[in-house]
């Protein structure tokens, strides 16, 4: 007789602190720093009872000075512990990054792989809820370009759970980017397609590897975070038209799985790439040439919808028409058919 599982959905928040309270009940060598991680639970829930749990020696908050606990992190990584850091907005990685980039990303090679430097730093992405342009960039190029550190951004909770437990165990150091218009927190909006069921036993989600979210023959939809339900939606709406869209989750930008994408579109011969970062110089136009460089015979020009070249609007109108959507990657494909 076979025992039906439960199904048990969680938000990417509850995953993601469900992941570090199963490692630190594991290593005491993992422990929490950021600003109002503590009592608080995290402004996106991402820490919620590590607190009462752990108390305030291994989760700690911090004063508002993003170079002082960056740095405090890498120091302590490099003396053998294994932190979790929050940076609140990815936005305010200028205040730190010479401890991100300088320090925590090139120790390891400037010691000759004698100090490891096995630093999650976690930090929030997005718009779209009126936040203006330092509190709603995306910025996956940014991070992605720079070499020394292991970048992911999971777009469900299952993936994120499984991502942040891979990073932490990770001796390399990771940017954990999560959209927060993904977390599940109810003034930011709720995606459904992010709360999916999420085993209750740790378990490990390759970084480097992309998934599949739904197969299809005619276009490839290549999507990060918030990338991957714009192109779900337009999948729908393609197949009403009799359009059969494949849709993948790059879940990894550093290592990126490009093999799975170059393969999806060798079976297609089409391909839009969804990325809420800014056009210019970012991670479509990087899958674009990957495909590009294999030579694969395409059926029409590949195309991005990302976000235009221009500071975030603080107003609702400004800041919805510059976003991706569901309706910007059918016009990318109504385009591709045109000229076709």
């Amino acid at each position: 007789m076979t025992v039906a599982t439960k199904e048990r959905k969680l938000t990417i928040a509850r995953a993601m602190a469900e992941s570090i309270a199963q490692e630190m009940r594991t290593d005491e060598r993992v422990f929490v720093m950021g600003e109002d991680i503590g009592p608080l639970g995290g402004v996106f829930g991402n820490t919620r009872g590590l607190h009462d749990e752990f108390g305030s020696e291994r989760v700690r908050d911090t004063p508002i000075s993003e170079t002082a606990f960056m740095g405090a992190a890498v120091g302590a990584a490099s003396d053998g512990m294994r932190p979790i850091v929050e940076l609140m907005f990815v936005d305010f990685f200028g205040v730190c990054f010479d401890a991100i980039y300088n320090l925590m990303a090139k120790n390891t090679y400037f010691s000759g792989g004698n100090v490891q430097v096995p630093v999650v730093l976690m930090t929030s992405t997005g718009g779209g809820y009126s936040d203006a342009g330092q509190h709603s960039q995306c910025l996956h190029a940014t991070f992605a370009h720079l070499p020394g550190m292991k970048v992911v951004a999971p777009s469900n909770a299952y993936d994120a759970k499984g991502l942040m437990t891979a990073a932490i165990r990770d001796n390399n150091p990771v940017i954990f980017m999560f959209h927060k218009a993904l977390q599940g927190m109810g003034w930011l909006g709720t995606e459904k397609d992010a709360i999916v069921h999420v085993p209750e036993e740790t378990y490990t989600v390759p970084i480097g590897k992309a998934a599949v979210v739904r197969e299809g023959t005619d276009v490839t939809i290549v999507g990060i975070t918030s990338g991957v339900h714009h192109g779900i939606k337009a999948a729908r709406k393609l197949a009403e038209r009799g359009v059969s869209a494949e849709v993948i989750d790059l879940r990894s930008l550093v290592p990126l799985d490009r093999e799975t994408v170059i393969e999806s579109v060798r079976k297609t011969g089409r391909l839009i790439v969804v990325d809420e970062d800014y056009q210019s110089y970012g991670l479509t136009s990087e899958i674009i040439c990957s495909v590009a460089e294999q030579g694969i015979p395409l059926k029409a020009a590949p195309q991005r919808v990302a976000y235009p070249d221009i500071p975030i609007p603080f107003t609702r109108p400004m800041e919805q028409w510059a976003l991706p959507s569901a309706d910007k990657i059918i016009a990318a494909y109504e385009l591709m058919e045109k000229n076709t």
